[in-house]
C-alpha cells in the first residue's frame, strides 16, 4: 500500500512507493521468493499435510484422480480409498511438483486392477511401496521399472489373479527388494519364481491357500536362509507334512512357527503343526484309492489287449480247432440219432416180443 502525504492545500493524496537501485531490486526478489515458497508449500484439496514429517495423506473424492502439486518437501505419500483402476505411466509424471525424493508411497484400497509400463519410472528413491488391498489383474514385465532402491512391496490382498505371483518378468527390476508381502491371496504353493529376486530376505504368506510345503520349495529356502510368516493357512497334517515338521524343528526360518494350525483331518483340526509326533502322522486315503483304482483298470485293460492279440495270433488255429469241435459234435448227434431210430423200429419190437 502507498503511502499518504499532505498536498500544499493540506488534503491527504497518495505517494507511489519507489524503490531506488539494487535494494528496490533485492526487495522484489525477496517478495518473489516468499510468494513462489508459499506457493510450493500448499497443501492439494482432499490432502492433508505434514511438514515435520514429510508426509501427505490423501483422500481423492473425485473417482480416477490422484491430487496434483504436492510440497516440495514430501517424502511419504499416501493416497487410499480412492478408485483408481489404472495407474498409468503418466501418473506421476504429470503433477506439478519433482516427486524424485519421495521415498514411500502408499496406494491402499484404491481399486486398483492394472498397471502401465514404467508407472514408478518418476520415483527413482522409492524405497517402501504399498498397494495392499487391491484387485491387480494386470502386471507387466515393465510395472516396476525404474525402481532399482525399491526395498519393500507390500500386496497383501492385492491379487484379483494369484497366478500373477508366478509371472516372473515383473521381478526383473526388483534387484534390491528385501521384503516382499503376499498375504491373502490364495496362493496353494511358495511362488518359487521369486527366488530370482537375489536380495530378498523375508516373504510374507499368511492367510493363504498353501496346504503344505514341498521338498523342493523347503530345500529352496534353507539355501537361501529367507525367512517366512506362514500362519493361518489350511495345512493338511498328514504323513505328507513330515519334512515341513522336520524343518520346523530344526530351523528358525518360519517366524510364526509356533502359530501355525491344522486344518485336517478332522482330528486334528486346530492343533499346532509344531507339536505334531510325526511318527504317528498318517496319510489321506482318498488319493490312495483312486490310485489303487485307476491301476486296476490300467491292468484289466492291458489284460484285454493281451487276450485280444492272443486271439488274433492263432485266429486259423482257433478256426481249425472250432471246425473239429463241430464235426465231432455233428458225429456224436448223428450216433445218437441212429439210436434213436433203431430203438424206435416197429419190427424190432414185434421181434421181440415174439421170442
Amino acid at each position: 500500500m502507498s503511502p499518504r502525504h499532505p498536498d500544499c492545500h493540506g488534503n491527504l493524496i497518495n505517494t507511489p512507493l519507489r524503490f531506488a537501485g539494487a535494494d528496490g531490486w533485492l526487495v522484489l526478489r525477496l517478495v518473489g521468493l516468499l510468494v513462489f515458497l508459499g506457493a510450493a508449500s500448499s497443501c492439494p484439496i482432499n490432502c492433508d499435510c505434514h511438514s515435520k514429517t514429510s508426509l501427505v495423506q490423501c483422500h481423492p473424492s473425485s473417482p480416477q484422480e490422484i491430487p496434483e502439486d504436492y510440497p516440495h518437501w514430501v517424502q511419504n505419500l499416501s493416497i487410499t480409498n480412492s478408485n483408481i483402476p489404472i495407474l498409468r505411466s503418466s501418473t506421476f509424471r504429470r503433477n506439478g511438483t519433482n516427486l524424485h525424493n519421495l521415498t514411500t508411497l502408499i496406494l491402499v484400497n484404491d481399486n486398483l486392477q492394472a498397471i502401465e509400463a514404467r508407472a514408478f519410472s518418476d520415483l527413482p528413491r522409492l524405497t517402501t511401496l504399498d498397494m495392499s488391498l487391491n484387485a491387480l489383474r494386470n502386471l507387466p514385465g515393465e510395472a516396476f521399472a525404474g525402481l532399482s532402491h525399491l526395498r519393500v512391496l507390500k500386496l497383501n490382498q492385492a491379487l484379483g489373479e494369484p497366478s500373477l505371483i508366478f509371472n516372473l518378468p515383473w521381478t526383473q527390476h526388483l534387484r534390491s527388494l528385501q521384503t516382499l508381502e503376499v498375504s491373502g491371496n490364495g496362493l496353494q504353493s511358495f511362488p518359487l519364481a521369486l527366488m530370482d529376486l537375489e536380495n530378498l530376505q523375508m516373504v510374507h504368506l499368511g492367510n493363504n491357500s498353501i496346504q503344505r510345503l514341498s521338498e523342493e520349495e523347503i530345500s529352496v529356502l534353507r539355501d537361501r536362509k529367507i525367512r517366512i510368516y506362514m500362519s493361518l493357512n489350511p495345512f493338511i497334517c498328514d504323513c505328507r507334512i513330515r519334512d515341513m515338521v522336520y524343518w520346523l524343528h530344526n530351523s528358525s526360518q518360519t517366524l510364526d512357527a509356533q502359530n501355525l494350525r491344522c486344518s485336517e483331518p478332522p482330528d486334528l483340526n486346530g492343533s499346532l503343526v509344531f507339536n505334531l509326533k510325526v511318527d504317528s502322522m498318517k496319510c489321506k486315503n482318498e488319493d490312495l484309492e483312486t490310485a489303487s483304482y485307476v491301476f486296476f483298470g490300467i491292468v484289466l485293460a492291458l489284460i484285454g489287449v493281451i487276450f485280444l492279440m492272443v486271439l488274433y495270433l492263432n485266429r486259423r488255429g482257433i478256426k481249425r480247432w472250432l471246425n473239429n469241435f463241430r464235426e465231432a459234435c455233428r458225429d456224436q448227434m448223428e450216433g445218437y440219432h441212429y439210436r434213436y431210430e433203431q430203438d424206435s423200429d416197429p419190427r424190432r419190437s414185434n421181434a421181440s416180443t415174439g421170442i
